[in-house]
């Protein structure tokens, strides 16, 4: 089964392909920053990066090229979405402090994924569809100390709170602090799906709330989406992180490559979110 090569050889190679596939789901609501009309989810997607291989940055002075292959180079159809842009990004992460990033547990193990992944912020297209990627070198961070991280396949308990390497002046986004959040809540989710420069997703809803540490949706993400920040529509906070979900792509035999799996709004396994307030570092 497709894997999205980039992801799953250098580094969720071990886990199960419930923690890592994402779905459409309905209509695919995946939009570029330039595409979306709701000023408020530009705002945020600000406020979120993408996790990249060191390997796959050039530095030349102040500013910084990423480089990485097009969906169609790793199998996806030529005439899916997005076919033809980059898939630089590991994963997602997002800032909940001036310099405290959090994603999921499975996308930062240990200090060493600390040591070989960059965080970057502007990895998208902010006006329009581009073919090559530069941000200035101030968008770089890199995490230097993991404050918190849980990957409990018991409790289905997956995210890492990390400390960056400085300050940000950007903002962080607001979190629920206590509660669950209600079933049919309308939702967004922000973050790098198959690698992809920043997509913002919308017109989903929470399925089950039943879960202590997490709840399902019907999220339209995939591999790379782990990580990304759940926004209730309603309140505008964080509810949760993005961290697993149903098989994401399924291979076209006639056209011999990939195309993302769909399924109606309520079928298919739904797609996991760890509770943010299950991160008691962000409750004081």
């Amino acid at each position: 089964m497709f894997k999205k090569l980039l992801f799953c050889s250098l580094m969720i190679q071990n886990l199960s392909a419930a923690e890592v596939d994402k779905v459409i789901y309905g209509t695919d609501n995946r939009l570029d920053i330039y595409q979306s009309t709701n000023s408020k989810y530009k705002v945020w997607a600000k406020s979120t990066a993408a996790m990249i291989l060191d390997s796959s940055l050039s530095i030349n002075g102040d500013t910084v090229t990423i480089e990485g292959s097009t969906l169609i180079e790793e199998g996806v159809c030529g005439d899916e979405k997005f076919s033809k842009q980059k898939t630089s990004a590991m994963c997602t992460g997002f800032l909940v402090g001036e310099d405290l990033l959090l994603t999921a547990g499975h996308c930062i193990k240990s200090m060493v994924d600390c040591d070989s992944y960059s965080w970057v912020f502007g990895f998208s297209n902010p006006e329009h569809e581009q073919t090559q990627y530069s941000v200035d070198k101030n968008e770089v961070f890199k995490c230097v100390k993991i404050i918190n991280r849980a990957l409990d396949n018991g409790s289905y308990n997956d995210f890492a709170l990390v400390q960056l390497d400085r300050k940000t002046a950007k903002k962080a986004l607001s979190i629920r602090h206590s509660g669950k959040i209600a079933n049919k809540t309308k939702l967004v989710v922000i973050g790098h799906p198959s690698g992809l420069p920043t997509k913002i997703a919308d017109g989903a809803y929470v399925r089950s709330s039943k879960s202590k540490e997490y709840f399902e949706a019907n999220l339209d993400t995939f591999g790379g989406n782990s990580g990304s920040p759940v926004f209730n529509v309603n309140t505008s906070v964080v509810e949760g992180i993005l961290v697993r979900g149903e098989e994401d792509y399924i291979f076209d035999q006639t056209a011999n490559c990939y195309r993302p799996k769909v399924c109606k709004m309520t079928d298919c396994r739904g797609e996991d979110v760890t509770r943010i307030t299950n991160i008691l570092e962000l409750q004081k």
